[in-house]
């Protein structure tokens, strides 16, 4: 079947599923497959269940002469290409968003200041990947005006794919680090492939890119795209600095050289927000939302995604940054918690995913950092930073950990809790 017949098809049923468990009256079933599942084999129960039709790309999962199987070549990319085609058909401001460390907070930074004003869709959680973007997409409709839509990869070309599904008119990569090496090879490839937001837009007329002044990697790469600078230095369509960051990060801001100053008392931890939250700003002030509209979204946003957040438990008081980490995250995490004006200091550290060759080199230069400041407590959870050298408490996993935490829970601390996702710090939040 034609993407344009199908996307007929689409028009009288607009609701898409790709969990059969969650099917509903007039929706469209996508088959896709996984490496543990076959949604193929789901296809007959998710018509059951009440969709319209079961896109499959298996012939024995297709009833013959039962017009609701639709059976294509590959089901993914027939989302993929539906996608694109919604996307083209509406006349709607896609503004996309990419980077190593920040592009999650920063996403939902700018949808709560455009919301002020615009009907904003945008990404929820971390649907950001070659099934996340479509399905986003897929959600478009007239009742909005503006879509910011989160792209995140892990190997070379991933970007280039996502632009190419989402078609974006404005691009913002919040900065570039070391993380999935072992996907990337190198911080270049990190670079290339984060750049690849810019390449597709520089192949477009009238397309524009927010950027971040202070980053040379991405002033570097910048070249021929309409830029909306913002940063700390002066003159910047959006300049600002921080006021404090103890332990929130409260900023101000301006416009140019001769605007007033607006303060904004932020719910995020850490000094290195600063430079999502003055995106977040420029995209506002970009796209018409006033100045005081910004610092009342921005000052109402409250992460509750394991990023950035504070937490007093009634035994300790928590910075919990434990969905992701990679050495250019850690490294902020620790520099900033370093510099927080509190007693009892404690660190649980757990090991950063997908580096690669450069996993044992990495976790060692973190310890070594940590070596160098005056922690009253440093925990390390992980094998790789169990096989690094150090002095401190350690640990293979966070079962060994939790076991420790049950018998003797710490008190009156301070806790930074940094770690890769699959390392589950989350699960010691509740023991704390």
């Amino acid at each position: 079947m034609e993407i344009t017949e199908l996307y007929k098809i689409f028009q009288q049923y607009p609701n898409v599923v790709t969990d059969s468990r969650k099917c509903m009256k007039d929706s469209i079933f996508f088959a896709l497959k996984g490496d543990k599942f076959n949604g193929n084999a789901f296809a007959a129960q998710a018509l059951e269940k009440g969709c319209s039709y079961a896109v499959v790309d298996e012939a024995e999962y297709a009833v013959p002469g039962d017009s609701r199987y639709i059976l294509v070549e590959d089901v993914l990319v027939t989302l993929q290409k539906l996608a694109a085609h919604h996307r083209r058909q509406l006349d709607i401001k896609v503004i996309g968003i990419t980077g190593t460390n920040g592009k999650t907070t920063t996403k939902e930074l700018i949808a709560t200041v455009l919301s002020e004003v615009h009907n904003v869709l945008y990404t929820q959680g971390n649907m950001n990947n070659h099934i996340g973007v479509p399905l986003t997409l897929l959600q478009l409709s007239n009742r909005y005006n503006i879509a910011v839509i989160e792209m995140g990869a892990n190997h070379p070309g991933e970007i280039a794919a996502l632009t190419r599904i989402a078609d974006p008119d404005f691009g913002i990569i919040t900065n570039v680090g070391k993380a999935h090496l072992e996907g990337f090879g190198s911080f270049e490839g990190v670079l290339h492939t984060k750049g690849e937001l810019y390449d597709y837009l520089r192949g477009k007329s009238d397309s524009t890119i927010f950027i971040n002044k202070d980053n040379t990697h991405l002033t570097g790469i910048a070249g021929g795209l309409l830029q909306i600078p913002y940063g700390t230095q002066d003159g910047l369509y959006v300049n600002g600095d921080i006021v404090s960051c103890d332990p929130f990060l409260k900023f101000r801001w301006k416009s140019g050289r001769s605007g007033e100053y607006t303060e904004v008392n932020t719910h995020l931890i850490g000094s290195y927000n600063l430079e999502n939250a003055l995106a977040a700003v420029t995209v506002g002030r970009f796209f018409g939302v006033d100045p005081q509209k910004i610092k009342r979204a921005i000052e109402s946003y409250v992460p509750s995604n394991n990023r950035s957040q504070f937490s007093e438990t009634g035994h300790n008081k928590l910075v919990i940054d434990a969905y992701n980490a990679n050495p250019t995250s850690m490294m902020a995490a620790l520099k900033n918690f370093a510099a927080m004006n509190a007693s009892n200091k404690m660190l649980i550290i757990g090991d950063m995913r997908e580096l690669g060759v450069t996993s044992g080199e990495e976790h060692q230069k973190i310890v070594d950092f940590i070596k160098d400041y005056q922690f009253d407590d440093v925990v390390l959870v992980g094998r790789n930073f169990a096989a690094t050298e150090h002095n401190f408490r350690s640990y293979q996993d966070v079962e060994e950990l939790m076991a420790d935490l049950r018998n003797a829970r710490p008190e009156g601390k301070t806790i930074l809790i940094k770690g890769s996702n699959g390392t589950h710090l989350d699960k010691i939040i509740g023991l704390l």
